[in-house]
């Protein structure tokens, strides 16, 4: 498998996400956990995928700061989606859109900004420092037209 061939995994679920609707973040989530729970056929799918892709190297070819990192795709049903391999934090940034963070446990205990693996929904115009603490994740973060601020 490549990213071309993973990005084709993913649009299944990026078809999924692009019915919700993000101004509500817990009622988003709450919707993923009930119509996409992380133990669900369509999502344990991608997920294989991802680690796949992350233990073979070509998932996430870019590392800075101790944060393995890569893009899968520029454009995948509406998405920018990007792959994190982290356990520390991330660069700030704004989401003009939103974004929603598909949450995987690699050891230990992660949350991802308090979040348990599984998912994160983040509401239009917010902002934070991304961070995993307790432990590693892996992060599939889907930008609604790819749009992203640094901050």
């Amino acid at each position: 498998m490549d990213l071309q061939e993973f990005a084709e995994v993913v649009r299944p679920l990026a078809a999924e996400l692009g019915a919700l609707q993000l101004d509500d973040p817990a009622a988003a989530r709450a919707a993923l956990d009930r119509d996409l729970p992380p133990d669900g056929a369509l999502v344990a799918g991608v997920v294989a995928a991802a680690v796949r892709g992350a233990e073979e190297g070509w998932l996430l070819p870019k590392e800075m700061g101790g944060i393995r990192f890569g893009r899968v795709a520029k454009d995948v049903g509406g998405f920018s989606v990007d792959a994190v391999w982290s356990s520390g934090a991330g660069p700030a940034h704004r989401h003009p859109r939103g974004e929603i963070d598909l949450l995987v446990r690699v050891d230990g205990e992660p949350v991802f900004d308090g979040h348990p693996p599984g998912w994160a929904v983040y509401g239009p115009g917010s902002q934070h420092v991304p961070g995993v603490a307790g432990g590693t994740m892996l992060i599939l973060y889907f930008l609604p037209g790819g749009e992203i601020e640094w901050l």
